[in-house]
């Protein structure tokens, strides 16, 4: 608000600040804005893992999302503002418990509530979130965006939810697997789009389409290029524009809804006097639908009330999403730095030796799985201030992660499994006779099944 403040002299140089340093500053604004004080209990909600058995979800109202949205909707977000999570017991928002389960521990309940969470909102189980237009042309596979339409007050509250939960991952420290366009992080920290590279990164078919109507360089060019255009929609083939009736003022949003680009835009033919405006027309609209007004003010409400917005000022899109979602990378170096080994074992011997070589074979997405079976979470932090030979309590969750033995009465290491305690990080693993043994239990234990208890 004040040109000479140190809130915009900040967001002015935030391209001149290393990262590190906006997240210190960050990390130390969240702890003194704590909420929830140590004598107040926090806040439990029940989820029936049944609801979403076999991983088909009937219905959104299912969902692990919508069921915890129901149940913290009478919960005041002040109960959620917790300090950042650190040590090996850490405080978050709410603790989770799952019908007919008994565990022990809050931290992989919850960080398996996240991860599924993650899932839901990535999959046709819940509509706040659209697959990238531009996928269709094989660019930004896996990508979303926040879907644009009108939204009623039950969608807006769905938002909301979703903008605590991305205040509730970044004070918790837990990396979200969401695969967000570059446009949904501007949106959120409230930087401009750009009308060239955001709307080439989020529907390149429109691009292009735009780009041909603008590049026409006589009146028998535009006349042929409409004509294509209307015997391509006719043909049903499938162009590389998206399809649409004829050239008039109308476009196909991103839901697939024909609409008029002004009043009275189904009967009004473009020409070559008003092929301009008409390009523009079209971009506008897309860059409407990717800004998204309506929604990305719900999410930013519900952000705001985990965390100061004023923060984000500071931070660039690129950043925001790093500090949220983290990298979908595992750097086995920095895993292995901060590993504990417990009960007399050793880095050096054999079997221990063997369980990092299997890694180092592992493809990303067989360490992620990895990483999801050993403690309940995709994606770990790619940092950690931590000491070399510092106590536990210095390191950021999940870290470290410890490698123990098995439990029970010793028996034929070969014909054990591998048995993990998420909350802990632990690692429980057998004394396997060779790295063959090694990679086959490795890879049973993380292709097996998805475990809907956790802990």
């Amino acid at each position: 608000t004040y040109q000479n403040s140190i809130a915009a002299l900040l967001c002015e140089a935030k391209g001149l600040i290393f990262y590190d340093t906006k997240v210190t500053v960050m990390n130390r604004v969240l702890n003194a804005t704590v909420q929830r004080t140590a004598d107040h209990a926090a806040p439990e909600i029940t989820l029936d893992p049944l609801e979403i058995v076999g991983g088909e979800i009937r219905s959104s109202e299912n969902t692990y999302f919508c069921q915890a949205a129901r149940q913290l909707s009478c919960v005041p977000s002040s109960q959620l503002c917790v300090k950042l999570a650190s040590g090996g017991d850490p405080t978050y928002a709410f603790n989770i418990r799952f019908t007919g389960e008994e565990v022990h521990g809050t931290s992989g309940s919850f960080r398996h509530f996240l991860w599924q969470v993650c899932k839901e909102l990535q999959s046709s189980a819940l509509s706040l979130l659209l697959p990238c237009p531009s996928a269709a042309a094989n660019r930004n596979k896996g990508k979303y965006i926040l879907t644009p339409c009108p939204i009623s007050y039950a969608e807006e509250q769905l938002l909301h939810f979703f903008g605590q939960l991305l205040g509730i991952a970044i004070r918790a420290d837990v990396p979200l697997p969401l695969d967000l366009l570059g446009s949904f992080w501007k949106g959120l920290v409230a930087e401009s789009l750009d009308l060239e590279q955001d709307l080439q990164e989020a529907d390149v078919l429109t691009y292009n389409y735009v780009k041909k109507f603008e590049n026409v360089s006589d009146e028998t060019e535009l006349e042929a290029l409409c004509a294509e255009i209307s015997s391509q929609h006719h043909s049903g083939e499938s162009p590389d524009s998206p399809s649409r009736p004829c050239c008039t003022f109308t476009y196909i949003t991103m839901t697939g809804e024909e609409v008029e680009l002004c009043q009275g835009g189904r009967n009004l033919t473009v020409s070559w006097e008003n092929k301009d405006v008409y390009a523009r027309a079209v971009r506008s609209l897309r860059l409407r639908e990717l800004q998204n007004v309506e929604c990305m003010t719900a999410v930013r409400a519900g952000l705001g009330s985990i965390i100061p917005l004023q923060l984000l000022t500071m931070l660039s899109p690129l950043e925001m999403e790093l500090r949220t979602c983290g990298l979908p990378y595992i750097n086995l170096e920095f895993l292995k730095a901060h590993t504990m080994y417990q009960v007399g074992l050793m880095e050096t011997d054999q079997h221990i030796e063997f369980f990092w070589t299997a890694l180092e074979m592992f493809t990303q997405e067989e360490l992620c799985k990895f990483i999801k079976f050993a403690c309940n979470q995709e994606r770990i932090p790619f940092t950690c201030p931590c000491k070399d030979g510092g106590p536990d309590t210095a390191h950021v969750p999940p870290y470290p992660m410890k490698i123990a033995p098995p439990d029970g009465a010793a028996g034929q290491p070969d014909s054990r499994y591998i048995r993990v305690e998420t909350c802990m990080f632990m690692v429980k693993l057998p004394q396997y006779t060779s790295l063959d043994v090694m990679l086959e239990k490795l890879r049973y234990a993380i292709h097996y099944r998805e475990d809907p208890l956790s802990g």
